[in-house]
């Protein structure tokens, strides 16, 4: 019998799911776990939306629609591009995906041959890598730190570029930093990239939660010439809270939508019929959800960045966006916890902060760094408060 393709081990499980599952297992036992793992705002899914998809269901909308996404939904996104990045697509520039993560593995599913070189910035979104090797390419990987507020120089990236490279990927707001690019450092990246005819891949899922009134902007909207070579991925899940739903999209150069649009034919098909009505809504209704979701996020950033810099042996940086915190934590490493446990690594810092004090959070090097922890915020105030009581009881104890 044939044994698993070889290509499966070229990629490694979720590490932020696995913390969640570990966490929920925990749950299940009766323990009380502080969920700081989970990229996944705490709000309902808005009203106006779910009725969007009861009404959809009502009226039979159940069938199968056109594999890219039903034109109702398509010129609702395009409307959205319109207006919120001054962007112009057409119908066969933009398609509707199972959610952002698939919008991505499509894209480098159509773009990435064996041997193609990506550039991903570091530290990164936990999938990246791994979508890219799974194809058969390299990604090449530009570490930053908190002295550079987790964002590379224009110098690093011409520097990483060869005769190989095919695109340089950048997510800003960032997971798991929450560091944002301004337009004019994207604007410098953007003309590397021009000048050496390569794709940017360009993660756009937490465009609207920003803070303190810091400009964001795609880089297919700096110029003409850019956004030629920008292929855009989004979704609903973080902006209207419907991860659950399922609903990614891409938009970029026709050809390059054609052939994701093709392998998605092949694979998945089309996203649930229900969640692409509730989607239109989503993006044509008129809705101050965003706002009302943002306002509580730095709320919470607010609170937990000097309350862990108030912590003896951790600094973390004030994010731009997103909602996660990525505190440095070299200072503890080294140090033994009660049980006796060495703490060598991040990975052992958050195993035993979840084990013994029950807060979840996710080391940095799930995310191409060591040194750091992720913490996402998107979970009440008295949970926050609660978690980082844990963390300060865990820091006094270590030896």
């Amino acid at each position: 019998m044939k044994s698993i393709a070889a290509r499966m081990n070229r990629i490694k499980p979720s590490t932020t799911l696995a913390i969640t599952a570990r966490g929920k297992e925990l749950k299940a036992l009766g323990k009380d776990i502080v969920p700081f793992g989970a990229g996944e705002p705490d709000f309902d899914t808005p009203v106006y939306i779910k009725e969007a998809a009861k009404k959809a269901i009502d009226d039979g909308q159940t069938r199968y629609t056109a594999v890219p996404g039903t034109n109702e939904l398509k010129d609702a996104l395009i409307q959205k591009l319109k207006k919120e990045n001054d962007l112009t697509y057409t119908r066969d520039e933009v398609m509707v995906t199972n959610g952002g993560k698939h919008a991505l593995f499509q894209i480098f599913m159509a773009l990435v041959e064996a041997g193609d070189e990506v550039i991903v910035p570091a530290p990164y979104w936990v999938s990246y890598p791994d979508q890219i090797a799974l194809f058969g390419g390299k990604p090449v990987l530009l570490e930053t730190t908190d002295q550079t507020n987790f964002k590379i120089t224009p110098q690093q990236l011409k520097e990483a570029i060869t005769e190989k490279t095919i695109a340089f990927i950048i997510n800003s707001p960032s997971n798991p930093s929450g560091a944002a690019y301004h337009p004019d450092e994207l604007q410098e990246l953007a003309q590397i990239c021009l000048k050496n005819n390569i794709y940017i891949i360009s993660d756009e899922i937490y465009e609207h939660i920003i803070y303190d009134d810091f400009p964001v902007r795609s880089p297919a909207s700096l110029a003409p010439a850019f956004k030629d070579i920008t292929i855009i991925a989004n979704g609903a899940s973080k902006c209207f809270a419907m991860t659950g739903w399922r609903m990614g999209f891409a938009a970029g150069p026709a050809p390059l939508i054609k052939a994701m649009s093709k392998a998605q034919g092949q694979s998945t098909s089309n996203v649930c019929s229900i969640t692409q009505a509730a989607c239109v809504a989503a993006y044509t209704e008129t809705t101050d959800v965003i706002s009302q979701m943002t306002i509580a996020f730095k709320e919470r950033r607010d609170y937990i960045v000097p309350a862990l810099n108030g912590i003896e042996g951790i600094s973390c940086n004030t994010p731009q966006g997103a909602f996660y915190v990525f505190p440095n934590i070299t200072a503890l490493l080294g140090k033994k916890t009660p049980k006796g446990l060495v703490l060598q690594s991040t990975a052992d810092f958050c195993l035993s902060l979840l084990e013994d004090y029950h807060v979840a959070t996710v080391p940095g090097s799930a995310f191409g760094v060591e040194g750091y922890i992720r913490i996402s915020y998107a979970t009440g105030m008295e949970e926050i408060k609660k978690g980082i009581k844990r963390i300060e009881t865990m820091v006094a104890e270590l030896v």
